[in-house]
């Protein structure tokens, strides 16, 4: 079953601020329609970005999805139009072993760079990424690989964070 929750409002608090009432209205990701094949997610604070500008920027979300998907976020096509902001890393891929990791709870960031020459500024609750939920395959002849500790072969494979 795939989901989408808050971090809890100690990890809120680390990472965005100790305010109860923010944690509490902020917004988990959803699809606008019934065919949208993403997930939209939403700013929790107001964006303000001056040309050229990076920023990382707290989702205040985790998820959880099946050990064989990833989610994949990218830019909202409307945002990077209108904007002209993009993805650091163009698009990010999010593991499903990172949910509830012991760093942050699996919180989800996403890291945002101001292409255009003008200073921007996005509300609160302003939809600024997707997500979406894809299926991935792997080799059937991988083997045991001493430096990550994990293998096909074993029942649980073990996870670990730099």
């Amino acid at each position: 079953m795939r989901s989408f929750e808050k971090i809890s409002f100690k990890q809120f608090s680390e990472d965005i601020g100790d305010n109860r009432q923010l944690y509490d209205s902020y917004k988990l990701p959803e699809r606008k329609s019934k065919n949208a094949a993403g997930y939209d997610f939403y700013l929790v604070n107001e964006l303000v970005l001056w040309p050229g500008e990076r920023k990382v920027i707290p989702t205040g979300v985790k998820a959880k999805y099946p050990d064989d998907e990833f989610l994949l976020l990218a830019i909202r096509s409307s945002i990077g139009f209108e904007y002209n902001i993009r993805l650091c890393n163009q698009v990010g891929i999010i593991d499903s072993d990172f949910y509830n990791n012991p760093e942050n709870e699996g919180h989800i960031y996403l890291a945002i760079q101001n292409e255009s020459d003008m200073l921007i500024k996005i509300p609160a609750g302003e939809a600024i990424a997707q997500g979406l939920f894809l299926k991935y395959y792997t080799c059937g002849d991988e083997v045991k690989d001493e430096r990550y500790g994990w293998s096909l072969l074993d029942d649980q494979p073990k996870t670990y964070y730099k």
